[in-house]
């Protein structure tokens, strides 16, 4: 009778170690299941964050030269007018020019006029 008592305490405690047994397995499972869910998800935040920053490189390369070529452009457009503006000054300086030829060619032509008055 005592022995059977054990026995039938023993096929209990096996019947108990295996549920938790069981349990643990499927908790292990659920947790590394869980775990690879987190992980990918976290990947592909990850992932995206890498796309975005490629996308960000190639577009700021590009603003870059973009920038570069404007500058040139700019440093360009700046000699052009400062030509222009030169040649304007030169065009002002012969216009002053051709006043004083004008004026002393007709100071010559008054002063040869008299001259030649008073010699006839």
């Amino acid at each position: 009778m005592l022995s059977n008592l054990v026995k039938q305490h023993q096929v209990r405690q096996q019947a108990r170690k295996e549920i938790q047994e069981k349990r643990k397995r499927d908790a292990i499972v659920a947790s590394t299941a869980l775990s690879h869910v987190l992980v990918d998800h976290l990947n592909s935040g990850v992932a995206q964050a890498y796309v975005n920053q490629k996308k960000l490189d190639t577009e700021t390369k590009i603003l870059q030269a973009n920038a570069a070529q404007f500058s040139k452009q700019t440093v360009q457009w700046l000699k052009l007018i400062e030509d222009f503006n030169t040649a304007l000054k030169e065009i002002g300086d012969v216009e002053n020019w051709a006043r004083s030829i004008e004026t002393d060619m007709r100071t010559i032509s008054s002063a040869l006029e008299y001259a030649y008055r008073k010699t006839s």
